[in-house]
C-alpha cells in the first residue's frame, strides 16, 4: 500500500468520480484508475461500486476512507511540527525582563534552552515594568518577566511563575524594627513615581499613616540597596533583591507585610509569538 494510492483513493471518494479526482491531482484518469485497481488488487476487495453514472465507496471503502483521512491528518500535523522544528531552531528570541525576579533564576533557564537550541539568537532587555511593556506593546520584545500588577492592561496577558515578598531594608547594624510607622522619619530610597515599587511604598505608608520622604530615586533594585547599604536611606524592597549579591543591609519582614504582585511572563494577547519565541516561553514556564 503506497501513500501515493491512497491519496488517489481519498480523492475519488472526495469528488465522487475518477474524473474530477484526476483533474484535481493534475493527472491522467488511466493512472488513478489504475493505482485504485492495484490497491483492490492488495487489499483484495472492491473499494468502490463502480456504474455507468456514479462511483460510490463499498462498506469496505467507507472503512478505508476513515483510516485513510486519519492518516493525512497525522502527516499535516507532523508537517506542521516540522516547520516549527525548523522555525525554532533558526529564530529569535527578544526578552525584556525586570531586574527583581523573585526566586526565579532567569540565567539558568535562558541555559538551559540554549543548550537545546542553540541556534536561536537571544537577547535580553532590561528596564522598569512600565518600559518593558511599552515595548511589548511596540513589538520590539517577544516576552515580559516581571511583576504582574493587577492593573495590568487587559491587551496583556500574564503567566504566573513564584511569588514575591516585600521587607523593609535598613542599613546594616541598625536595630530591627516591626512597623513601618517605626521608620517614618526616616529618608527613603525608591524607584521614581509611577513605578510599581513607589506604588507599593505609597500604599504601605498610607496605611501607616505617614507619607514617606523619599529622598533618594533610583531606577534599579541593586542602587537602592547599594545607597542603603551605605547608610543614607531606608527602602521597601523585594526580598530577593535583598538576598542576591551586594552590599549588607539589615533585613525586617514587616508585620503586616506590604503586598508584592507575582513575577510572571507577560505577553500580547493579540500578537501570535513565533515558534521559536513559544518554544521559549514553553522553557521559561517549565523552569519555573
Amino acid at each position: 500500500m503506497e501513500l501515493r494510492q491512497l491519496t488517489y483513493f481519498e480523492a475519488v471518494a472526495r469528488h465522487g468520480g475518477f474524473t474530477r479526482a484526476a483533474e484535481q491531482l493534475r493527472v491522467a484518469q488511466s493512472a488513478v484508475s489504475a493505482q485504485i485497481r492495484a490497491l483492490e488488487a492488495e487489499l483484495g476487495t472492491a473499494l468502490f461500486a463502480r456504474t455507468t453514472r456514479r462511483v460510490a465507496l463499498t462498506e469496505a471503502g467507507e472503512l478505508l476512507l476513515t483510516r485513510c483521512r486519519r492518516v493525512f491528518g497525522e502527516l499535516d500535523g507532523a508537517r506542521t511540527d516540522l516547520a516549527e522544528l525548523a522555525a525554532v531552531l533558526h529564530g529569535r528570541v527578544t526578552l525584556g525582563s525586570m531586574a527583581v525576579r523573585g526566586g526565579y533564576d532567569l540565567p539558568a533557564a535562558l541555559a538551559g534552552f540554549h543548550t537545546r537550541f542553540p541556534g536561536v539568537s537571544l537577547a535580553l532587555r532590561t528596564g522598569l515594568i512600565a518600559e518593558l511593556l511599552a515595548l511589548l506593546d511596540a513589538g520590539v520584545v517577544d516576552l515580559v518577566l516581571g511583576p504582574v500588577h493587577d492593573d495590568l492592561p487587559a491587551r496583556f496577558t500574564a503567566r504566573r511563575l513564584v511569588d514575591e515578598q516585600v521587607v523593609l531594608a535598613l542599613p546594616p547594624g541598625r536595630a530591627a524594627v516591626r512597623e513601618l510607622a517605626e521608620v517614618r522619619d526616616e529618608p527613603f530610597v525608591c524607584l521614581p513615581a509611577g513605578s510599581g515599587l513607589r506604588a507599593i511604598l505609597d500604599r504601605a505608608a498610607a496605611a501607616a499613616g505617614f507619607e514617606p520622604r523619599v529622598q533618594f530615586e533610583t531606577h534599579s533594585a541593586a542602587s537602592i540597596r547599594e545607597l542603603v547599604g551605605a547608610g543614607l536611606a531606608v527602602a521597601l524592597l523585594a526580598h530577593s533583591a535583598t538576598v542576591a549579591p551586594g552590599p549588607a543591609v539589615t533585613v525586617v519582614r514587616l508585620d503586616p507585610a506590604p503586598a508584592h504582585p507575582a513575577i510572571g511572563l507577560i505577553q500580547h494577547r493579540d500578537r501570535r509569538l513565533s515558534a521559536a519565541a513559544r518554544a521559549c516561553r514553553q522553557e521559561l514556564i517549565r523552569r519555573a
